[in-house]
């Protein structure tokens, strides 16, 4: 009991050096509980959306997934019979059943040809409205659609563009074109997962669609009363055969929770690992805290154990600190998550899917892990600070608060932490020079981690060095108050390693993500300089193939030398060795492709792979099966018949574009792919006569003006679009890095709030020998300054090493080309003494507003 009554006199006595250590727990279990939150209101909200848009039963094409349309390679759904509605209806056990049409392989754009689709990735939807649709969705304005010149939208993407009653609109499928008018206005009465979505009547959507009458992509069947959908599953299978796909609500609801649920697991994953960075970086913070606590309550533990106190009862009363912050940072991150949920559910909602706060669900584990997270880990961070309290003497009583650390404890920890580095960077030499990506994967991640470990324990070695060379550079210029701050940053090694630790980590992310983005995208342009022969790249971002008009509209361009067609067709493959490989696919091209794109080959020629029924394989398949150039290979087309080609070309793995790609002629694969199942083009390339390439450039958009669903794209154009995306993939793992940051920003602020306390009477000596007030602050902002630096330098070079070793590994995927983003790393290094400015502000101010002579009466 006495025990704990100290730890609360102690804790509350220093509330304010603890509210900052108390943010760093708040702010990591909050992010944790925010993630878990999110996700399970995701999820609570996706299971009531696809249970209440499922019929009883459904029943589909056989070819059609499990979740739905799968769009062939003509860029239509899978269709079934309309028959098969009239067998449904005569089922026992049915109480209705109606026939759907719908596609996701469309695009919609408005009157000035500007698309409608979704910004946020979410699908296009186009169908017909049926009895299934009106369940989730209620007509707001106007009616539902009657006759093909007119069309439903949803009320979300009606507000989104400014869509009224009357506008018109065309919806452009693999058949063609259509334009009709907006008649009616459906809002969503369950939760809107993102898409856009629009409805025809079903003849018009049938003619859209898929390009005939009397077919059905879907039929939906209603249960009569006390039929339940096992039974009637049962009963509509055995009526219209095997040839079909059918469905209970249960099993439509599960698959696509699936597919949800694997995006959100990936996505909650990723958020916590950068929720146990911000923890990791917490810890420096928590144990800096109780280090500097213990340091300057030497004198009073002294005085403890000369009246009784054990070495036991000292530890646990740090201890009960420690669990006292864990214990109110926890639960007020539990409710800080909360909080962040919701904020997140506003994003998403900003970005199309409206989440409702109705469905926020907070699994009781979600609190319970918070708190024994956040209560474990501050009791942890704790544990050496509170161990080194517990060894204070009696003696410590008889002298002044913060004596020297042990000198021997630092000698084991710089020997320590020498043998964990050079066990990291053997680890990364062995990762940059293994034979295969997995090996060298393992020696990574090894590496990584040791390396990181062996700089936070030989931290303050290298803070004598660098804090030196450091002051050299930045601070000498400003004379005695400049060598005070770098004698202040060195007066404690322990201390200003343990916080530029905190800053080290996540900066070393950020650099080494930084290095492998930028060496991917060096490299990808590098490939694209040395492989590409084409001027111009046709394709359509929404994933819908070209339709044969666009082609021949690409072909009648004027100032084009030639024009490349590219096709994907599905194939099992048996090879000599007797094997048959499944699902695999043959890219089939003009012979053209050969020159668009120089692959390189490792035996033969991948110009004979075009001539007729020939092929090429890639090196690794090769390998396995035991091909050489003049293999026999057995084609099974999916959509076709069984052709035996013959391997002209085995190309080299060592390659970034069709990386893993076999090769044949689109005249070869039409002999065995009847022409009315042959694939629409993926891609078709287009290259421009010598010195016309900015003419055919303009000509080539304008004729395809009239297909707004492609995008044409030359080099540059490519090279920006494959800019872009890493960008943008990196902007996101640095805005969540920027928490780990946001808690080490915290550390140099705690650091430097505790080092003020820790030299009261100190700086108010200086005060009194004449330091001036501004002189007080800006040794203190210097100080900070050179702290944050040290960290930074630690962690970009540390990072740096990181990135350039992964980039070893991506070099076996033919990412060879290392870049160093020197601007990134120069301006995180410029703007991290910044960030120790902006630390600094508090702790300079209070310093300068002490009353000198109270300072120097300080004990």
């Amino acid at each position: 009991m006495t025990v704990m009554k100290t730890s609360m006199r102690n804790f509350f006595a220093h509330k304010g050096r603890m509210a900052l250590s108390a943010v760093a727990v708040l702010l990591s279990v909050a992010f944790v509980c925010g993630t878990l939150v999110f996700t399970d209101t995701m999820n609570t909200t996706f299971d009531k959306l696809f249970a209440a848009t499922s019929s009883d039963v459904t029943v589909s094409a056989k070819s059609a997934s499990d979740t739905g349309e799968t769009t062939s390679g003509n860029g239509k759904p899978p269709v079934m019979p309309a028959g098969v509605l009239g067998e449904v209806r005569a089922v026992d056990g049915v109480k209705s059943a109606e026939g759907t049409v719908f596609s996701s392989a469309v695009t919609v754009v408005d009157a000035d040809k500007d698309s409608l689709s979704p910004s946020s990735g979410a699908p296009t939807i186009v169908g017909n409205w049926n009895d299934n649709d009106s369940r989730t969705m209620k007509i707001t304005k106007g009616a539902a659609p009657e006759g093909p010149d007119q069309v439903m939208v949803d009320a979300d993407t009606a507000d989104k563009h400014d869509l009224a009653l009357g506008d018109e609109i065309a919806v452009i499928s693999a058949v063609g074109t259509h334009t009709a008018k907006i008649s009616g206005i459906a809002a969503f009465q369950v939760t809107n997962p993102g898409a856009a979505i629009f409805y025809l009547d079903t003849r018009t959507a049938q003619d859209i669609l898929v390009g005939e009458r009397n077919v059905y992509t879907n039929v939906n069947v209603t249960a009569t009363a006390g039929v339940s959908d096992a039974q009637l599953k049962k009963n509509v299978a055995a009526a219209i055969g095997a040839d079909y796909k059918v469905q209970t609500a249960k099993e439509t609801a599960d698959a696509n929770q699936k597919d949800v649920g694997e995006f959100l697991n990936v996505m909650k994953y990723a958020m916590l690992g950068f929720a146990g960075i911000a923890f990791l970086v917490g810890i420096f913070l928590i144990i800096n805290t109780f280090s500097m606590l213990v340091a300057q309550r030497t004198r009073e533990i002294g005085l403890m154990r000369a009246i009784g106190s054990s070495r036991k009862q000292v530890n646990r009363s740090v201890l009960a600190e420690a669990l006292l912050l864990g214990v109110v940072g926890s639960v007020l991150g539990v409710g800080a998550g909360v909080g962040i949920a919701i904020g997140l559910m506003k994003l998403m909602s900003m970005t199309g899917m409206n989440l409702s706060t109705d469905d926020l669900t907070v699994a009781w584990t979600t609190p319970v892990i918070g708190l024994v997270l956040g209560v474990v880990v501050t009791v942890l961070a704790a544990y050496l600070p509170a161990r080194r309290a517990g060894k204070v003497s009696p003696m410590a009583a008889l002298r002044d608060a913060g004596a020297p650390a042990d000198a021997r404890a630092g000698a084991v920890r710089a020997v320590l932490g020498l043998l964990l580095t050079g066990a990291g960077a053997y680890g990364l030499y062995l990762a940059a020079t293994a034979d295969k990506a997995k090996e060298g994967s393992l020696w990574l991640g090894l590496g990584v981690v040791l390396s990181l470990i062996g700089f936070v324990v030989i931290g303050p070695l290298l803070a004598g060095g660098v804090v030196r060379v450091l002051g050299a550079v930045l601070l000498r210029a400003f004379g005695p108050v400049g060598r005070m701050a770098e004698r202040n940053a060195l007066r404690n090694p322990r201390r200003t390693g343990a916080t530029g630790a905190a800053l080290m980590i996540g900066l070393a992310l950020v650099a080494c993500l930084s290095v492998v983005g930028s060496s991917m995208v060096a490299s990808a342009t590098d490939q694209l300089d040395k492989s590409v022969g084409t001027d111009f790249i046709v394709q359509s971002d929404q994933g819908q193939p070209i339709i044969p008009q666009a082609v021949q509209a690409v072909k009648k361009t004027p100032g084009l030398e030639r024009v490349t067609e590219y096709k994907v067709l599905d194939a099992d493959l048996t090879t000599p060795d007797g094997k048959t490989s499944k699902g695999e696919t043959i890219n089939a091209a003009d012979p053209t492709y050969a020159q668009d794109v120089r692959t390189e080959t490792v035996a033969g020629d991948l110009a004979d792979a075009y001539r007729p029924d020939s092929m090429s394989v890639f090196e690794g398949f090769a390998k396995e099966h035991g091909i050489t150039v003049g293999s026999p290979v057995k084609v099974d087309f999916k959509d076709g018949t069984t052709a035996t080609l013959t391997v002209r070309a085995i190309t080299s793995d060592e390659v970034v574009i069709d990386k893993g790609a076999m090769y044949a002629s689109i005249t070869t694969t039409a002999k065995y792919v009847p022409a009315d199942r042959m694939p629409l083009d993926v891609l078709v390339f287009a290259t421009a006569k010598e010195g016309q390439q900015d003419a055919a450039y303009t000509s080539l958009k304008s004729a395809l003006h009239d297909y707004p669903q492609y995008t044409v794209r030359d080099q540059t154009d490519y090279k920006e679009a494959l800019k872009d995306q890493i960008g943008q993939m990196l902007n996101m793992i640095y805005g969540l890095l920027a928490l780990a940051i946001i808690v080490a920003v915290l550390g140099v602020v705690n650091t430097l709030a505790l080092s003020v306390v820790e030299r009261t009477r100190e700086i108010g000596l200086m005060r009194a020998i004449g330091l001036s007030r501004r002189q007080l602050r800006r040794m203190i902002r210097m100080e900070s300054v050179v702290i944050a630096l040290f960290g930074a330098l630690l962690g970009l070079g540390l990072g740096m090493t990181w990135g350039a070793t992964a980039q070893q590994l991506l070099a076996m995927e033919g990412l060879k080309v290392l870049d160093i983003p020197w601007p990134t790393i120069i301006g995180v290094f410029i703007a991290s003494a910044f960030v120790g400015l902006f630390a600094a502000l508090v702790p300079a101010f209070r310093a300068g507003r002490m009353n000198v002579l109270n300072a120097i009466a300080t004990d």
